[in-house]
């Protein structure tokens, strides 16, 4: 198959293939810049196969490297730009990057990295003097990205994402939600998440236009709908509050022809709210394992049904099973499991995970739910003890085991605690060990060295001892009912 870009290229040359920091680029003018950049990829050594991690923020260069990478049949490592450098070093060394590219600001954090990849400067590559790769081809059954996605228990996995999981999930989604030719994608998303890559590799397949930001900001979206005009936008639950708490942001979500809400559950107030401001809302799930989008509700179906997520999307089936792995009747909760071409190929070096979640084909997601009679999805726990905050995916046992690697603390629970804006807030409760001397503030200090930001507990309280049951396990569920009830002490 033809290289993706450059057929787009050659299909639709004055189309407009990307909005960023002020700039517009054609898909001609993208075409060469990542022909450019391929060139210079080239010349410092990247070859096919070669897996390249990227600590960088959403940025034109983001977007011409990730293609170029796909050009040279390099694997694309998205790394998450919030991680510590602890964090990333074990991402590193699961994959046996050869590489890792960098921005100006990470040049810090990379540059104690370099023990274990060779570094490459982005702003350096952008510069250097390279013969262009003006083509390239596309085998679907190649791994495109190594995507680190969350689970409930032990450490990221990497999510291998090949060209045919991207290509079927681009049908798949234009099959559910439409494509129009002058179809404006914002992205807001970061493009280490699969929601934030896959924007790009779809556009790229449509031959539409990505408007790119770094981050979310309210009032940068809501000029950029109005600007740019806007069609789609992917946003998670908390972004979508926060621009109904303004009148002007709401007012430019209504002009948008769809608004996508994904990464944590969509709340059926949410979903009256934006009804009540004619704001078309249409409710997602998915997961990196899947290569995003699985299942979407349209707008006017999400009315009639405002807890569920609809039906699967063209080329993907989702079944709920029993214990036993045996499909269960309409109305009954069981674990959902996904099938169709979108599926990973497998946890990246990971055999052991990669059996326990992907069996005969299918993806056993771990999430809990039930179809109705028409076979709309409803949510009813999404992985069992994972954290969603903000649409982050928040590991309990992680955070767990950085606070119990305080030598005062004798032991930890970590729960999401329902928040209206953030979906959950992470929550803990820690013993210390008799006779510790020990603040709050100390241990939250301590794990702040240790964890991402949006890890940190934002309730932690000290009790003499964790909810047990008669096993000796953990009662997560009355810690989580504690916690709620005493999370006003700490806000």
């Amino acid at each position: 198959m033809q290289d993706w870009l450059a057929a787009q290229a050659y299909a639709t040359p004055e189309g407009i293939a990307l909005i960023a920091e002020g700039e517009h680029w054609t898909y001609r003018t993208l075409h060469q810049r990542v022909g450019q950049l391929a060139g210079a990829l080239h010349r410092q050594g990247v070859r096919p196969g070669d897996l390249v991690g990227t600590l960088l923020p959403n940025s034109a260069a983001y977007v011409f490297l990730t293609h170029a990478l796909a050009r040279l049949k390099a694997v694309l490592i998205p790394l998450n730009t919030r991680l510590t450098a602890a964090e990333l070093g074990y991402q590193l060394r699961a994959t046996n990057a050869q590489y890792l590219i960098f921005a100006e600001s990470y040049r810090e954090i990379s540059t104690g990295l370099g023990d274990l990849v060779t570094l490459c400067a982005l702003d350096d590559l952008m510069r250097m003097d390279a013969v262009p790769i003006m083509e390239g081809t596309v085998d679907l059954d190649a791994l495109q990205a190594i995507v680190f996605t969350s689970g409930t228990t032990g450490y990221p996995k990497g999510a291998s994402i090949t060209f045919g999981n991207q290509f079927w999930s681009a049908l798949g989604s234009a099959y559910r939600i439409g494509t129009l030719p002058d179809d404006r994608w914002l992205c807001c998303l970061p493009l280490f998440h699969i929601g934030g890559l896959a924007i790009l590799m779809r556009c790229c397949l449509y031959g539409t236009a990505v408007v790119l930001q770094n981050g979310f900001e309210v009032e940068a979206v809501t000029t950029a709908i109005r600007q740019h005009q806007v069609s789609l936008i992917s946003l998670v639950p908390t972004m979508v509050y926060r621009m109904l708490k303004q009148p002007e942001a709401a007012s430019a979500l209504s002009q948008v022809r769809l608004v996508l809400i994904g990464g944590a559950a969509t709340s059926a107030d949410l979903l009256e709210r934006c009804a009540a401001l004619k704001i078309k809302a249409s409710p997602t799930y998915g997961l990196s394992e899947a290569c995003s989008q699985v299942v979407t509700m349209l707008p006017e179906e999400a009315r009639r049904k405002p807890n569920s997520v609809g039906k699967p999307l063209l080329f993907s089936r989702v079944e709920i099973v029993d214990q036993n792995d045996q499909p269960v009747p309409p109305n009954t909760y069981g674990e959902v499991v996904v099938s169709g071409k979108t599926i990973m190929a497998g946890y990246y070096d990971d055999l052991q995970a990669t059996d326990r979640v992907l069996r005969e084909g299918k993806l056993h997601t771990g999430d809990i739910g039930y179809l109705d009679e028409d076979g709309d999805l409803f949510l009813v726990q999404r992985r069992s003890d994972l954290i969603v905050s903000g649409g982050e995916n928040v590991y309990p046992a992680e955070v767990e085991g950085a606070l119990c690697a305080h030598p005062a603390v004798e032991a930890a629970c970590v729960v999401g605690i329902p928040d209206p804006e953030w979906g959950q807030r992470v929550g803990a409760l820690v013993v210390l060990k008799p006779d510790a001397d020990l603040s709050e503030a100390d241990l939250l200090g301590f794990a702040r060295q240790r964890l991402a930001g949006y890890k940190q507990p934002r309730v932690l309280h000290f009790v003499p001892a964790l909810p047990m049951t008669a096993s000796g396990k953990i009662q997560r569920r009355l810690a989580a009912e504690w916690l709620k009830d005493h999370a006003h002490d700490q806000g």
